[in-house]
């Protein structure tokens, strides 16, 4: 083996373990933009929620635990959003199913007045939170599918050997932890 060849063989280890390292680094930040993306949303949702509020509160004087339940979840999801990072995920996952659950119950008793669910005001904020609801649904898939994308890349071999270097650890995935939110909804298409 002459030099030429060894020379041959170390550039290319060193193109390899370069495009190993850079491939790494690329989607570390792609899934931190992912997570970004959601924080995006979720901001959407939080500043519709004190909207939503002020228009249900004067009709709904007789629910104000369920007022309550939401005001303390949206702040609870906006305080533990505030450092969202990869190692956070979890736990913004589960801030964000408890104000999920809260805005159900509260959309339901938004159904318990007709007076109210016919004003415009509410059908519209509705139908906002709604679309944000679906926005922060693909936002989360996005998410995971980087961050699957981003895991699977540091337990291969052999760019398992250049995650260290790369500062690679692997990101928590964005999972339903709260029941409410995994609940199957309940439809009663009988008339009475």
């Amino acid at each position: 083996m002459g030099p030429i060849f060894l020379l041959v063989v170390a550039v290319a280890v060193l193109l390899w373990v370069v495009s190993a390292y850079n491939g790494l680094i690329a989607l570390k930040f792609q899934t931190q933009n992912a997570l970004k993306q959601i924080d995006v949303q979720l901001k959407r949702r939080h500043d519709l929620i004190p909207n939503l509020i002020e228009a249900v509160k004067g009709a709904m004087t007789f629910e104000k635990d369920t007022l309550q339940a939401v005001i303390e979840a949206r702040n609870q999801a906006m305080k533990v959003s505030a450092g969202t990072d990869l190692a956070s995920v979890g736990k913004m996952a589960a801030a964000e199913g408890q104000l999920s659950g809260a805005l159900g119950k509260l959309m339901a008793v938004v159904e318990a007045y007709p007076d109210l669910k016919a004003t415009n005001n509410i059908g519209q904020l509705q139908e906002e939170l709604t679309s944000t609801e679906n926005k922060i649904g693909f936002a989360r898939q996005l998410f995971n599918d980087t961050a699957t994308l981003y895991n699977t890349k540091q337990h291969q071999f052999p760019t398992a050997i250049i995650a260290g270097m790369a500062g690679a650890s692997p990101a928590e995935l964005w999972e339903i932890t709260d029941e409410t939110e995994r609940a199957v909804p309940k439809v009663n298409l009988s008339s009475k």
